[in-house]
């Protein structure tokens, strides 16, 4: 039942595979800050980790981890990239729309974003137009029970308790859990921002919310039900 990597096949092997198999793209930023434990790569390696994990359980092609996208909250901290949110949805587009003409028919991307969320809307809805079927998973949707019963920190949803927890299970070399420190003033809208008397979210270190708490049995679980989502989704 395992899956496939679409980038490892020939192109005869992709040609058999397209129209019946399901293709997942992750997503996930390959510079984005995560606080002062977690490297700006964090987001890519979370997605190929999770990739990986879903392909043990479920036959579907994995496309290369789309690394860059829209994450316009994180560009006050030195190395975080971020892409206008219509170009974001273009890639999506595009990327969907090359594989649909090869016989490619369904879509879902492993998204480990938030604001990531409104550009693949916009992706889906213009997909549907074409008569593409593409969706994606929420963090809410996917996570959001497990987190809600585990939480001990007062807020906060970036390099975070639960964030810091999932990546002790799946990437623990990547983690310096001695310069984890809680980061949460308040729950605010806006973006993160490294002056107090800035707009949006105040956050010297770039983490939201309190990191120091994570644990690897808290991570397992959280893993398990993004894992389990996912499969349920592609099947």
């Amino acid at each position: 039942m395992e899956g496939r990597y679409l980038g490892k096949l020939t192109w005869v092997e992709a040609e058999m595979l397209l129209p019946t198999w399901p293709l997942l793209l992750p997503i996930g930023a390959g510079c984005k800050e995560h606080g002062h434990h977690l490297p700006l790569e964090n987001d890519f390696l979370l997605a190929e980790a999770l990739t990986r994990r879903v392909l043990e359980r479920v036959q579907a092609l994995a496309l290369p981890t789309l690394n860059y996208g829209y994450y316009p909250a994180f560009l006050e901290y030195p190395g975080s990239v971020s892409l206008p949110a219509q170009v974001m949805s273009d890639t999506v587009v595009a990327i969907c729309e090359s594989l649909h003409r090869q016989g490619g028919r369904r879509f879902y991307a492993l998204n480990t974003g938030v604001s990531t969320v409104r550009p693949l809307n916009e992706a889906r809805c213009r997909l549907m137009e074409m008569g593409i079927v593409f969706d994606f998973c929420e963090l809410g949707q996917a996570i959001g029970a497990v987190e809600q019963r585990l939480r001990e920190q007062p807020g906060g949803t970036h390099a975070d308790e639960m964030e810091t927890s999932m990546m002790l299970e799946l990437c623990p070399e990547i983690v310096q859990m001695h310069k984890a420190r809680p980061d949460y003033h308040g729950d605010i809208r806006g973006g993160l921002t490294r002056s107090p008397d800035g707009p949006g979210v105040y956050s010297p270190t770039g983490a939201w919310g309190d990191p120091s708490l994570a644990t690897l049995a808290k991570g397992k679980e959280l893993v398990q039900s993004w894992v389990d989502y996912v499969v349920g989704a592609l099947q």
